[in-house]
């Protein structure tokens, strides 16, 4: 891997954790998510965390990786199946936004857009002649060798605690 690319993908990394970290520190200084359920009811906030935390979980690379993993396909073709899947995802629950915190939905914003950068630019280290297992392989490598590399487990924590919080 050329080196600037390597830093590049670190530090888009270190950015989505800096905000998951800036979330953890002003949590306990925000309000309390306001109840926009009909009838003073909270379900359709708890569904709203209980979707996302879905979401998090399927668009994680190392998911992602063990449901798409397709023999024959190039890098490319890898690359596209795995970043439209993280799009299409994200795109069915956007709603949900308008039942949770601005800031933890800017946390799952941060996790897509994190995963999606690590996988084009893993991607673009990779030699035209690159299989969709050597870029599957290279996603892994990455994640295994940053610190960062669960974001998504931080993103689930963050919605799990907000959603105990509606309890």
């Amino acid at each position: 891997m050329p080196d600037n690319t390597l830093l590049n993908i670190l530090i888009g990394v270190a950015i989505a954790a800096a905000l998951a970290y800036y979330f953890y520190a002003t949590r306990d200084k925000q309000p309390p998510a306001k109840n926009m359920a009909a009838g003073g009811s909270n379900s359709l906030q708890l569904q709203a965390y209980e979707r996302l935390t879905l979401l998090v979980d399927r668009i994680a690379i190392p998911n992602l990786i063990s449901r798409n993993s397709y023999v024959g396909l190039s890098a490319r073709e890898m690359q596209m199946i795995l970043t439209k899947t993280i799009r299409d995802e994200f795109d069915f629950n956007i709603t949900q936004q308008i039942y949770i915190t601005p800031d933890t939905w800017q946390a799952v914003k941060n996790l897509k857009e994190t995963n999606l950068l690590i996988i084009n630019q893993v991607a673009s280290m990779l030699p035209p002649s690159a299989t969709g297992l050597d870029l599957n392989k290279s996603l892994l490598q990455v994640l295994m060798n940053d610190n960062k590399g669960n974001l998504h487990e931080l993103v689930s924590q963050a919605l799990s605690y907000e959603a105990k919080k509606l309890l």
